[in-house]
């Protein structure tokens, strides 16, 4: 096999129609620089060739269509300068038109009326009839199709590439190169015996009809051999890895549980933990103990108590001897942090620190020595965290919070910074459905907060269309002279874009000219705004100075005013339904009834529709994640693309739940029997691994 593997690896620009210019388009636009990869861009689509329509079937709906037809007539109309050909073509169902507006001479000259033609190509309405703009025409012929026109395969371009002929046609004839050279051959991947056991056709059979399907059930078995070998070496090398931790990899042991935790727990906490804190705890601590580097993942709502048992991790941490840190995604999440744990630690003798951008210089030099020194015990902060001089004494113990906003290569500096690497605890608000958590966190043990604490309302969710505003602002002026304070939340998709904060500002005029001072203080916080102006207004909005806060999306996460009991979201159709639900979050956290009202214009999509009523009916966080990863797929939900995990190229999480399933548990067997892949059977899968992995850094280990 060994021989075999450099055919692959040949560069692209020696394939015939590539050349030194289209090779490197085709590095710079697909990431394309070998056979190997270029064997490996699948078709998104196929356009079935087998199928004929008749006139009368034709639909809007139908993308493209094939006909069989006579000519019945040809003519050329309008001015010199945009003539355009007209052929009417007819079948026993009905009539419709052919229409070129280049090449009308060439063009005429094959037309015969009275001869039969296949017509291929997109129909549009116009005037009352069907008709197809340049189709593709061919006379019917008893030899049986060439490869790859029964099943025509579409491949995504970009402009650039287009304007080099490489549009999905011309990328086509490229893959067809390939695949008719003499030598073209890909080696296997998968034992025998697994082959067999599962049907699966052999891998080289299944990228030739990957491309160009004979038939469409070959084309349906070579789309089920490339997903399960996707799906089964993702879960292979997640599972292997974390057999490595949790068998080799050393970690810091936390034997101890000391004055740090029994004080906090006996004279600090002034209330009963949820049963679902103490069994995630439970499970924190068996880990701790173990000898071996902890990696876990823990889910939990907005609200439902992760803060506290991170900070009682930290404390088993200090009791242990060592530091801990937790690192946020914003400023504002990471004060929100710090201010929360050293509330509850106050008089207990626990140094903590906050680092972010705008820390002063005279801080972080304090900040350094007290690290390296060890008096800080706990250091909270931003990206900040990852910079060079930020060195820990002994760093035992890291909580990443909403991991999927940090990029891998940042998260690792954090490992960097001890000789030994930290116990890690990934906290994430946004639920992760069943089939992305096997996939993307695979590798990591995970805890869920199953249980909000007691005395807490459910939020109640309400949908208000533009056209009932005045009713809204009726609502929220009631609320206010009870003494609660509103949020309202208006889209900002790029913190640059001019017209979103445009959007952003009327809305505050709007307000303002509603909610007079000085009945009515307002605040206003979004993106652009430097991190100390944004404080000043928070502080404001926390001390109740303000009574409505105007804010885009930066208020997402972090903030917790339990007094803030309405949550307005503007132009909610533009949110996904992951962002809805952690917005919605801000609100409910004192005793009051909360409410989140979703205001939308009266026209919506299907989708946008279907995000509120789910918004509407349930507050459950896993049923909300499911709903989005159905609606959005994968490839769009936050922080997927962060992990590099899921760059999918045939398989989809959602859609083959049932083959990510079985490939996880055969991944299992295999990995329970054979962990370092040694045995002669598993040498196929080894090499693979090998060669897939070979330019990756071992992430795995570190979360």
């Amino acid at each position: 096999m060994g021989a075999i593997q450099p055919f692959l690896s040949t560069p692209i620009e020696y394939l015939k129609g590539v050349g030194p210019v289209r090779g490197d388009l085709l590095r710079k636009e697909l990431h394309v620089t070998t056979f190997g990869e270029l064997v490996s861009c699948f078709p998104f689509r196929y356009i079935d060739r087998s199928r004929f329509y008749r006139i009368a079937e034709i639909r809007e709906e139908l993308s493209f269509i094939q006909v069989k037809a006579v000519i019945k007539s040809v003519q050329t109309l309008g001015p010199p300068r945009s003539k355009r050909l007209i052929a009417t073509v007819a079948d026993p169902s009905g009539t419709m038109e052919l229409v070129w507006f280049k090449g009308h001479r060439w063009v005429a000259d094959k037309l015969i009326p009275g001869k039969e033609y296949i017509i291929f190509g997109r129909p549009t309405r116009f005037g009352g009839r069907w008709n197809i703009a340049h189709p593709e025409l061919e006379i019917p012929d008893v030899q049986p199709p060439p490869l790859g026109e029964l099943l025509r395969p579409l491949y995504s371009s970009t402009e650039k590439l287009k304007s080099k002929g490489l549009d999905s046609r011309g990328i086509s004839k490229l893959m067809k190169n390939l695949l008719l050279l003499d030598r073209f051959y890909v080696p296997e991947t998968i034992p025998e015996e697994i082959l067999k056991s599962l049907k699966l056709i052999p891998r080289q059979e299944a990228f030739v009809n990957i491309h160009f399907p004979e038939s469409p059930d070959k084309l349906k078995r070579a789309q089920a051999r490339l997903k399960f070998e996707e799906l089964f070496f993702i879960q292979l090398r997640l599972l292997q890895q974390k057999y490595l931790r949790l068998n080799r990899q050393e970690g810091h042991p936390f034997v101890h549980v000391g004055e740090h935790v029994n004080r906090f727990y006996k004279h600090h906490l002034t209330f009963e933990l949820t049963g679902a804190q103490k069994r995630v705890i439970k499970e924190i601590r068996a880990d701790l103990g173990s000898g071996k580097q902890m990696n876990r993942l823990l889910q939990g709502d907005v609200g439902s108590g992760k803060t506290l048992v991170a900070l009682m991790t930290m404390l088993i941490a200090l009791d242990n001897g060592y530091q801990s840190c937790l690192m946020a995604p914003t400023e504002i999440l990471a004060t929100q942090h710090y201010h929360t744990i050293t509330k509850m630690v106050t008089g207990m003798g626990v140094e903590l620190r906050l680092l972010t951008g705008s820390t002063k210089t005279s801080d972080r030099k304090e900040i350094q020595e007290g690290l390296i020194g060890g008096g800080i015990h706990i250091m909270v902060g931003t990206h900040a965290l990852l910079e060079e001089y930020v060195q820990f004494k002994n760093l035992g113990f890291v909580v990443i919070d909403e991991q999927h906003r940090f990029g891998v290569a940042q998260r690792a500096k954090l490992w960097e910074k001890n000789q030994i690497t930290p116990h890690i605890l990934v906290m994430t608000a946004t639920p992760i459905p069943r089939t992305l958590a096997m996939t993307l966190y695979g590798d990591l043990d995970a805890s869920v907060i199953d249980e909000m604490p007691p005395g807490r309302k459910p939020v109640i969710t309400r949908h208000a269309f533009e056209s009932r505003r005045l009713e809204l602002f009726g609502f929220l002026k009631k609320k206010i002279k009870e003494g609660r304070q509103v949020y309202i939340v208006y889209p900002l998709i790029n913190e640059s874009e001019t017209m979103d904060l445009k959007n952003l500002m009327e809305g505050y005029d709007a307000v303002v000219r509603e909610f007079p001072l000085p009945e009515f203080a307002i605040s206003i916080v979004h993106g652009q705004m430097k991190p100390a102006d944004k404080e000043f207004e928070m502080q404001r909005f926390i001390r109740k100075q303000t009574q409505i806060m105007i804010a885009t999306t930066v208020i997402e996460v972090g903030v917790d005013i339990p007094n803030a009991s309405v949550m307005v979201i503007e132009n909610a159709e533009r949110f996904g339904l992951s962002q809805l639900h952690q917005l919605r979050g801000r609100v409910g956290r004192g005793s009051d009834q909360s409410f989140c009202i979703l205001m939308t214009s009266d026209k919506l999509t299907n989708d946008a529709r279907k995000r509120i009523q789910t918004m509407v009916h349930t507050s459950d966080g896993f049923v909300i994640a499911e709903t989005d990863l159905q609606l959005r797929g994968p490839g769009d939900l936050d922080g997927t693309q962060q992990s590099g995990i899921l760059d999918l190229k045939i398989a989809d999480i959602v859609k083959d739940e049932k083959i990510l399933k079985y490939s996880r548990n055969l991944a299992a067997e295999i990995i329970e029997k054979d962990p370092a892949l040694e045995l002669p059977e598993n040498q196929r899968l080894c090499q693979h691994l090998r060669l897939i992995h070979k330019y990756e850094h071992n992430w795995g280990l570190i979360s």
